[in-house]
């Protein structure tokens, strides 16, 4: 092979390589571009389940969660609806709060998101470890500080949901909730509308071996680090990650 050759050759190497890296760069932007993230290490930051204040009124908003946690001269660093609810904004499902059982877990069939099998449960454990598992999976060993049921499962051992079809339709706003290889927790929000399959997708990226849906059209996500300032709401559980001024 001649000089020239071998040069070609190599400058043909060099330009594909930058054009993988460019396409990779540009891939993970647009990713960042359509969610809204939020990572929390929980052996450093405060996670907290919400529900119902000291008056047993429920907060149904990021903001009177956000005013009440003001007057007990603590500040809301991160917030987002945590699982679906029925009509009278009750948790549907599981609903543990400070190692107490407020809803029982449910194991029944029927109609819904929260019923595409599997679904599934976020908790956090009294040493402070998340774990996300399908309901099937869950076992209430009195270790568990707070828990939330919802469904579907959107990443399960590594693998997206297999329900979920890549050219689906079913499009709209989603959040949920994912553990990193490292043990931290990332909580997700389309910025868009987008199908159960890209968002399952988005998880499966990361590394997720596991992710959880929350909910959906209803969703909102409080992070003011990142000038993201959604506070209206009517939901049931909120999860928020707090810090004492």
């Amino acid at each position: 092979m001649t000089n020239k050759n071998k040069f070609l050759l190599l400058a043909g190497i060099l330009l594909t390589i930058t054009a993988v890296f460019i396409f990779s760069k540009k891939n993970k932007e647009l990713k960042e571009n359509q969610f809204i993230t939020f990572t929390v290490d929980i052996k450093k930051q405060d996670l907290k389940f919400f529900w119902k204040n000291d008056s047993n009124k429920i907060f149904g908003s990021i903001q009177n969660l956000k005013d009440w946690l003001n007057k007990k001269n603590t500040t809301l660093l991160f917030a987002m609806n945590g699982g679906m609810f029925k009509q009278d904004r009750s948790p549907q499902g599981l609903f543990i709060q400070e190692n107490s059982t407020i809803t029982p877990l449910d194991t029944t069939s029927g109609n819904g998101n929260f019923y595409l099998k599997p679904n599934g449960v976020f908790y956090i454990t009294t040493g402070n470890i998340p774990v996300i598992c399908t309901t099937t999976g869950f076992v209430n060993n009195a270790t568990i500080k707070y828990a939330t049921q919802s469904g579907p499962m959107l990443v399960i051992n590594g693998k997206i949901h297999p329900a979920f079809k890549e050219a689906s339709a079913n499009l709209n706003i989603r959040n949920g909730v994912g553990i990193l290889p490292d043990g931290k927790i990332i909580f997700a929000m389309s910025k868009k509308e987008i199908n159960f399959y890209s968002f399952a997708s988005y998880f499966e990226q990361l590394g997720c071996k596991n992710a959880l849906y929350l909910d959906g059209f209803v969703s909102r996500a409080y992070a003011p680090g990142q000038n993201w300032l959604q506070t209206d709401g009517d939901f049931g559980v909120i999860i928020g990650v707090i810090k004492n001024k």
